[in-house]
């Protein structure tokens, strides 16, 4: 299937980004700041990359509000990376061995709780796997630890759709918080967590470069097993750049802060995103086809999972809306059913057709 204009792409990740930023990114392909080349050929030692660089971490810190107290690392890995990272550079300031408290909300903070278990004692804390992963367990049934190094917890669960509404409150346990796929989509407190972190192919720009923000004094406290290239200590004296880093990635992170900045920066985009995710669930609550199946207080904002009564409807869906320019809507595996991802660079346009054929498929099943 061929189109001849720019869809409306659902897709999880990597997502959608703002025309804007890929028309720019088009225009400098060749000859960008009138070097003669590309900013994906020049070195990542060079005075003009580590002029991006810099600007970079600057515009992360103006959007987040970021103090100096936190360093900001521009990693590659991913998140799953960070789930070998974390453990390895925090587990050592347990008391009595290494240690971590889980909140299991979804395949991604399950997939950090079990790699976990390769470096220390990984408590299970709270899990809603008996809930299929449709809620977030009540905050007075955590079953956290004296003397964990930190408390683990995913803010956004991209497959299940499931979103803390807050950062919950552990007392004075560091907090770690995977925000992969809510990252700069609304207001965070980043004094709240001792680390956050999350891959840039969602809300930012396109794969390749992860984002890791540490509270400067969980700096240095390694274990010795730990390789080069995860060591936060190590990463952070060298400007993250122990290797080569992902430049073309860190450069298109780059035109996605200016473009968010350009919108109003978050707490616009936040009020954005909000009108997104309303149209979509309130004709999903009004519908006699669809269902969400999240408890409402905790539905996502970002990953929107629906489910059509009718499954043997599903593929007929799917063509359909592929067909009308309405793509990825297909739900991960893991869940199935469908997903309407409408991360910030989702224009409010696209809901509303997506809410539009939804409604006419809906008076034609």
């Amino acid at each position: 299937m061929t189109f001849d204009r720019r869809i409306f792409n659902f897709a999880a990740g990597p997502a959608t980004l703002p025309e804007e930023v890929l028309k720019q990114a088009a225009d400098e392909m060749l000859n960008w700041r009138g070097l003669g080349t590309s900013v994906m050929e020049i070195s990542h030692r060079s005075k003009e990359f580590m002029e991006v660089y810099e600007e970079v971490i600057q515009d992360l810190r103006t959007l987040m509000s970021i103090p100096d107290s936190y360093e900001i690392l521009l990693l590659q890995g991913g998140g799953l990376g960070q789930n070998a990272a974390i453990p390895m550079n925090l587990m050592p300031l347990a008391k009595n061995g290494p240690k971590a408290d889980f909140i299991v909300t979804g395949v991604w903070s399950e997939k950090s709780y079990k790699e976990a278990q390769k470096y220390g004692a990984a408590n299970l804390a709270a899990s809603s796997a008996a809930e299929k992963f449709n809620t977030i367990p009540a905050r007075s049934s955590w079953n956290l630890s004296s003397d964990a190094a930190y408390v683990h917890y995913c803010a956004n669960e991209t497959i299940g759709g499931v979103e803390f509404p807050n950062v919950p409150d552990v007392g004075n346990i560091p907090l770690v918080a995977d925000i992969s796929s809510n990252i700069l989509s609304k207001e965070m407190d980043v004094k709240q967590c001792a680390v956050w972190f999350g891959g840039a192919q969602k809300n930012i720009g396109p794969s390749g470069v992860t984002i890791v923000i540490i509270r400067k004094d969980l700096l240095g406290h390694s274990m010795g097993i730990t390789p080069t290239i995860w060591d936060w200590s190590v990463q952070a004296n060298t400007q993250s750049m122990i290797n080569t880093p992902p430049t073309f990635s860190i450069y298109m992170a780059g035109l996605g802060f200016k473009w968010l900045l350009k919108q109003g920066g978050v707490k616009a985009i936040e009020k954005r995103n909000q009108e997104k995710a309303d149209l979509l669930y309130n004709f999903l609550d009004q519908s006699s086809l669809y269902e969400n199946r999240v408890t409402k207080e905790y539905r996502s904002r970002m990953n929107v999972t629906f489910f059509l009564k009718d499954e043997n409807l599903n593929a007929e869906f799917l063509a359909q809306s592929n067909a009308a320019g309405l793509v990825a809507l297909r739900g991960h595996k893991a869940a199935g059913g469908m997903r309407a991802s409408i991360y910030n660079a989702m224009p409010i346009e696209g809901v509303k057709a997506l809410v539009e054929f939804m409604r006419d498929f809906e008076r034609r099943a």
